[in-house]
This record gives C-alpha cells, structure tokens and sequence, in this order.
C-alpha cells in the first residue's frame, strides 16, 4: 500500500479516533493540553486515494539549552501495526521527526503479545518455583505481536530489555483488565474472588455511597492523594495537573474523565478518575485516606466505576499498571494481588521502542534517565 504522511489538524486527528473502537487515552489530541510542557503534533496517514488510515500525537520534549528534541508517541501511534510491510508506515514517520530537530524516538506500539487469566495468576502464586508472570504459561499468546518485534529490529528500533515489570517504560508495559464485552453485573461479580465479594457488600452494608465529582472537587481529590503518597512513598502531582487535565480532556468530549468519591457519614474516604474513548475505560489515579478502610471503600468505588463502564456499553475495564512480580518481597506485589481480585486478567504489550536519530544524544538520554 502506497502511504503518505503528513501533519493534520486536532479536528482531522479526533475524528479519525472517533471512527475507530478504542484508541489509547494518551492519542486523543487534547492528550497534548495535558501534556502542556511538551511541544506537540497531529500526524496523519494517507493511502493513494487519499483516505486517512492512520494517526499520531508527537509529544516533543527539548534538550536543555540545544534546539534538540526528544519525540514521543506514548501508546501509539495508532496504525496497522500487523501490516507486513511495517517499515512503509514507520519509515516516512523518522524522516519527517528528524527533520523536525528530533535526536531520538520513542513509541509504544499499541500491541498485545500474552494474556493470563486471573486463575492461572492465582495459581502461579502459590507456586513456590514462579516469581514473575513470564514464569507461568500464557493463556494467550498473539504470535503476531513477535512478528512486529522482528520487523521493527530489523529496522533499528531498540528496546529496554532491563524494564522487566515496564515500569522502566514512560507507560506501563504490562496492565490488568476486566473483560466486559457480553457479560452482565451477575457474570462480573461472580467473576470477583471471595474477598472481593466480601468486601464490595462489605461496603454497601455499611452505607458506603458513591458519587460523582467535578472541577470544584479537586481540592478534596487532592487532599486525599497527598495522604495516600504519603503513606506509598511516591511523589505526588500537583492539584493543578488533575484540573487541566479534567478541563482539556472534557473540553473534546464531555465523557472522557470523570471523578469519583467513596463516603461514608458525610466523609469522603477514597477517590478515583476514570477515562474513556471509545469502549475503552480506565482506571487512571486512586486515593484513598487512612482512615475508614475497615468500610472497603475502594473496592466499593472500583465496583461502581465497573457498572457504570458496563451500563454504557464498553468493552473493557483497564486498572492500568502492574508489576510483574508474583513474591511478597515486590513491593508491587501488593498492587497485582489487589486486582487479580477482580477476575480479570494480566496482559502484556510490546513496550516501549527507541529508535536514535542521534547517537550521541541519545546515549546521553540513556544516561540521564538511567540516574533519575
């Protein structure tokens, strides 16, 4: 297939998006706004009828004090990534990043190479020989998925092969997701192990309510996230992140971010922010206060997100990242044990692939993020 590329407007870029079942969050134009540090484009594909086939955010990151860029497709770009001929979409993408001062590129090919069930997880813990997910046999293998890793070896992309748990990644390499497609909240429930069960009508005995939030709630959201980075020892975002990113992604459509509080006597206990495109949903950030766990209200508001997503006819609950540890001595065991609770399951992507336009420099990038 004779393909062109070019740059194309927010409008172009969104409607193609819209036309399609999903797409990654990180690929919707207004990704860009949220992303505000970084310098932005709209790439677009075209077959020989002139009919677009393909699409892109670039995110540009610049060296410090050199006209040099870092070129970013986070989860994307969003194309035939099973097309033999690979190297038609790719090459033109290189050429045309180099020439806008890119000095390398990283992408995160929207692939899907194994999946494991909830069962064999559970399973591959009580295992004392198994450590890691690739321990245990995949339910699923995507061969196709090893046909786009040669392709793109062949044609000089690199990958980390250090970033075992994808965490070494800018995104996550391996996730967790509820399957939901032509199931019902019986089929869901029932999908959910005991303690699951438990604790979800745990929380509704208790009285524990779920409601939706907007903009001016941000303040509480954020009072409940510090509290929780205190106690995970992670770095936590600013308010001021949460809200542009509420008023940009909801500002190209009304359903694309929601905000979720878990109360219970008046008291907001846990928070959570969903997104969505297409019949994609995810699980994007979770907080939760110190008080008040005994009521489960986090369970409660994965539960309620869960029916929701299912109400309005989507086709996959996504809880995002997760080690790929199965040893109480990760300290990421904890996240995975949480949500194989949900009965769904663990799937891998291909990761992130760097391809240097510039060596040296990219050497460099190496080096600086290997530090940080």
């Amino acid at each position: 297939m004779s393909l062109t590329l070019r740059t194309i407007s927010r409008e172009q870029h969104l409607a193609y998006i819209q036309s399609l079942p999903s797409a990654s969050h990180c690929q919707v134009p207004a990704w860009a706004d949220v992303k505000a540090e970084w310098r932005s484009e709209s790439l677009g594909w075209f077959d020989a009828e002139g009919y677009q086939v393909g699409a892109g955010l670039v995110l540009y990151r610049q060296l410090p004090k050199v006209k040099r860029y870092l070129a970013y497709l986070p989860e994307g770009p969003v194309l035939n990534w099973f097309d033999p001929n690979l190297e038609s979409w790719l090459r033109p993408m290189l050429a045309h990043l180099k020439q806008q001062g890119a000095f390398t590129v990283k992408m995160g090919p929207p692939v899907v190479i194994r999946r494991w069930h909830a069962e064999s997880i559970k399973k591959g813990i009580a295992a004392p020989d198994v450590k890691r997910l690739r321990d245990i046999e995949a339910d699923v293998i995507e061969p196709r998925a090893f046909e786009v890793a040669e392709r793109l070896r062949r044609m000089g992309w690199q990958q980390d092969q250090e970033a075992g748990a994808g965490f070494g990644d800018f995104q996550p390499r391996y996730v967790f997701q509820v399957p939901l497609a032509g199931r019902s909240e019986a089929d869901l429930l029932k999908g959910f192990n005991q303690l699951w069960r438990r604790n979800v009508k745990k929380a509704e005995k208790a009285g524990v309510q779920i409601v939706r939030g907007d903009l001016s709630d941000f303040g509480e959201w954020q009072r409940l996230y510090e509290i929780t980075a205190v106690r995970d020892h992670f770095r936590p975002r600013p308010q001021a992140y949460f809200e542009r990113q509420w008023k940009a992604l909801n500002a190209e459509d009304p359903n694309r971010m929601r905000l979720y509080f878990a109360r219970h006597n008046g008291v907001n206990l846990a928070a959570t922010t969903m997104l969505r495109v297409g019949g994609h949903v995810w699980y994007s950030y979770g907080a939760s206060d110190n008080v008040g766990r005994e009521v489960r209200p986090s369970n409660a508001i994965q539960w309620a997100m869960m029916r929701d997503a299912l109400a309005e006819g989507a086709s996959v609950y996504d809880l995002r990242g997760i080690g790929d540890a199965l040893h109480e001595e990760d300290h990421l065991f904890g996240l995975i044990q949480f949500k194989v609770g949900t009965g769904g399951e663990a799937v891998e992507y291909l990761g992130e692939w760097d391809f240097p336009l510039n060596k040296l420099l990219h050497k460099a990038l190496d080096i600086y993020m290997s530090r940080r």
